[in-house]
């Protein structure tokens, strides 16, 4: 008994350091995962910064990964279109935490009005999951996590909640920010061109508009009639801010704005993370993207 005792006293700092395996599906929902996780967690990102969700290939070592995790958290929303094939895979029997599962999605009619002759296909169904770009949005990406952590890790319920409400006064005061910083633009200067649809909740939030050759997945092609139409779309409107984005191939934005003689104002960060220290964090991430805007709406 005497034994026992004094293992179970050795072994206590070890399992008092055991955290809890956590799976993210992507950079931005691991990163938000490791703000509300903290000390407690340790998160693994399946798609690495600057790296395209849409074409992510799962490989055997991703399956390994999401075996030995407790924890699974995910976009949601139709964005990671491999994931249940990745569980089914990995026999994952762990949680699955959907980060989005209490946003308000967008229908892909509310923003798709050029639809009819860019010949877009999208692999979302009828739902836009870049809901991230609403940071109001990612607060409910948060609460979600901590409610999902703490069901795996009652312990931790106290601290994945009192971390969770402090990432929302960050990602409120990031808001506020945004809108004032926006307000300031005349609405008719307020007119993006991206490499792809991804940015319609930044657009809703903020009274933006942006356009772009491809849909909301960046593994469907642009049409030439659909290129050629945006191309007039762009000159008749006197678009004047146009972007690239981090995880994207640049080669035909770089032609829409040779043949609609606009300049390429710099770089949108979309659906990944960078290893730039710009966007190495959500909030940088979305500060960057702000600032870049504004900047280039001015």
């Amino acid at each position: 008994m005497r034994k026992l005792f004094a293992l179970t006293l050795a072994m206590s700092p070890l399992l008092a350091c055991a955290k809890l395996p956590v799976v993210a599906s992507f950079s931005i929902v691991a990163d938000v995962a490791r703000e509300v996780g903290g000390e407690r967690v340790e998160v693994v990102s399946l798609v690495a910064p600057d790296q395209d969700a849409h074409v992510f290939q799962p490989s055997p070592a991703d399956v390994r990964k999401l075996a030995a995790a407790k924890v699974f958290v995910v976009n949601g929303l139709g964005f990671e279109g491999w994931m249940a094939r990745l569980s089914k895979s990995a026999a994952f029997k762990g949680l699955t935490v959907t980060a989005a599962a209490k946003v308000k999605p967008l229908a892909m009619a509310e923003h798709e009005e050029h639809d009819d002759h860019h010949g877009h296909d999208h692999d979302h169904g009828k739902q836009d999951p870049h809901a991230w770009h609403n940071p109001q949005n990612v607060v409910l990406y948060a609460e979600a996590m901590a409610a999902g952590f703490a069901k795996a890790d009652p312990a931790g319920a106290a601290y994945y909640r009192q971390r969770a409400q402090a990432y929302k006064a960050q990602l409120l005061e990031l808001d506020g920010w945004a809108a004032k910083s926006f307000a300031a633009i005349p609405a008719e200067r307020r007119k993006v061109l991206t490499s792809h649809d991804a940015f319609a909740y930044l657009a809703a939030r903020y009274q933006l508009r942006f356009m772009a050759p491809q849909g909301v997945s960046t593994d469907a092609e642009a049409s030439a009639k659909g290129v050629a139409a945006l191309i007039r779309q762009v000159r008749k409107e006197k678009v004047g801010a146009v972007f690239f984005e981090n995880m994207a191939d640049r080669r035909l934005l770089d032609q829409l704005s040779r043949e609609a003689g606009v300049k390429v104002g710099g770089k949108l960060y979309s659906d990944a993370l960078s290893a730039s220290p710009e966007a190495s964090s959500y909030l940088q991430l979305f500060k960057s993207n702000v600032g870049a805007l504004v900047a280039a709406m001015k």
